[in-house]
């Protein structure tokens, strides 16, 4: 019981208030900007056609309430939180009259595929090569691994994918340029193998990237451990190296890997902006990228609120797994 009380009531506290000030914020920020979306859409409209004065009035009435901009900020504040209990984010500016969920479930699916598989394989190969490399620090092929990460490092990973889509895209044109898939969505292999085919290129321009921050975090950790009492033992001991490995160095190296995992998990609520944009991959980060562009402030609260939420969740669920990675903490 006290477990819960002073470990597990906290946490979802902490929880409850960054989801409540993370909503305020976004529900603050759209309206200090100078820009009135209600007059951009009226713009919109009379570009096309003319309307009566009457006509105008009823128009931008029918728009604040369809909006969520009609009342008082009180007001405006309350309706929109009763739409966010029931995950109703409204309509899109630009894309009337789609929804903004509507939106988000296109385009979500695409960057969690994209985004899981790309932050696993690079915390798995990471994690392995670092955890080696720092048991093995002075083999040659350990220095030549550590040589490589470091000089990839620095590099920015939307330059990683401007590099692969102009190579093999463009010169060498084995990859398509742009989209998620080719054809109707369909439960078959072409479909699949499709988009396997236009996830590639942005898979491996955050996986390169990814591999070499993780591979540096791993292998600082485990020369930290290789030179603890118990390695030294183990050694001594004629343990084979690879059960040392894989038993003490990795496992007690694994608690802060963890989190990394976690919280690059969390980022898939987000979207790889520059890296979707650059593929024109149909994912979160490019559905942003198109409602910024179009003022589009329903859209982008939408995949602000998802990502916020998510990632606060994401940190919760991290807290609350510690104890099964770290037994200490349960008995604290």
């Amino acid at each position: 019981m006290n477990f819960f009380v002073n470990y597990v009531g906290p946490r979802f506290v902490q929880w409850l208030l960054v989801v409540f000030f993370g909503v305020t914020i976004t529900f603050l920020i759209p309206r200090l900007s100078p820009i009135n979306p209600v007059d951009v859409a009226l713009n919109r409209a009379l570009a096309f056609q003319e309307m009566s004065p009457e006509g105008v009035i009823s128009l931008r009435k029918s728009l604040q309430d369809l909006y969520g901009l009609d009342g008082t900020i009180t007001d405006q504040y309350i309706n929109f939180w009763k739409r966010i209990i029931v995950w109703d984010l409204g309509p899109s500016f630009s894309s009337f009259p789609m929804t903004v969920n509507e939106i988000i479930n296109n385009s979500l699916h695409w960057t969690v595929g994209l985004l899981s598989v790309s932050i696993i394989l690079s915390w798995i190969i990471g994690l392995v090569l670092g955890t080696w490399c720092g048991y093995y620090e002075n083999r040659w092929w350990a220095k030549l691994l550590e040589n490589f990460f470091i000089l990839i490092y620095p590099i920015p990973y939307y330059v990683v994918a401007f590099v692969l889509l102009m190579f093999f895209a463009f010169y060498l044109p084995i990859f398509p340029l742009v989209g998620g898939a080719k054809g109707d969505p369909s439960f078959t292999l072409k479909y699949f193998f499709s988009i396997i085919e236009h996830g590639f290129l942005p898979a491996v321009s955050v996986i390169i990237t990814a591999v070499s921050l993780r591979f540096i975090f791993a292998k600082a950790l485990t020369k930290v451990e290789v030179r603890s009492d118990y390695v030294e033992f183990a050694k001594l001991a004629s343990i084979p190296d690879r059960k040392i490995i894989n038993k003490y160095a990795m496992k007690n190296t694994m608690l802060p890997q963890i989190t990394d995992l976690g919280f690059s998990l969390a980022t898939i609520f987000e979207g790889a902006l520059i890296t979707e944009v650059v593929f024109s991959y149909p994912g979160l980060g490019y559905t942003i990228y198109r409602a910024i562009v179009s003022a589009d402030y329903n859209l982008i609260m939408g995949i602000t609120l998802l990502s916020i939420i998510g990632i606060a969740t994401i940190s919760l669920i991290i807290d609350l797994t510690y104890p099964l990675f770290d037994p200490r903490i349960k008995l604290k």
